[in-house]
């Protein structure tokens, strides 16, 4: 079980990064990638979905099905303030943050022209 699952289960509901990826059809990793960038572009202004594609280059229609597996801006909310609050929860933030520039969405954008096959 990951940090990640451990906060989600915490958060309230049944909820695991594996079956949200399942009920998608996209890979663990990718789904992990995503609720990471919908909790970081949470905290900041503007559409939740919206933010974190552009900031990421991930399908704003799948960003929109995990944020609908993990039960909408609700959650989203509540798994931000944990990730925050938590210091071991926002190293998972910190990790995809490569440039050290404090915001993490720019840089898994990288990482998702990987997983969708864009170059």
């Amino acid at each position: 079980m990951s940090l990640l699952d451990t906060i989600l289960g915490q958060a309230g509901g049944n909820l695991d990064v594996a079956s949200i990826a399942a009920k998608i059809g996209i890979d663990p990793s990718m789904a992990q990638q995503a609720i990471s960038a919908l909790t970081a572009a949470h905290a900041q202004a503007g559409d939740t979905v919206e933010t974190a594609a552009a900031q990421t280059g991930f399908d704003a229609g799948t960003l929109a099905q995990v944020a609908q597996q993990l039960g909408g801006a609700s959650m989203l909310g509540k798994l931000s303030e944990m990730m925050q609050g938590n210091p071991q929860a926002a190293s998972l933030l910190n990790m995809a943050d490569r440039d050290g520039d404090g915001n993490p969405l720019n840089d898994l954008m990288g990482m998702a022209k990987g997983l969708f096959g864009r170059s």
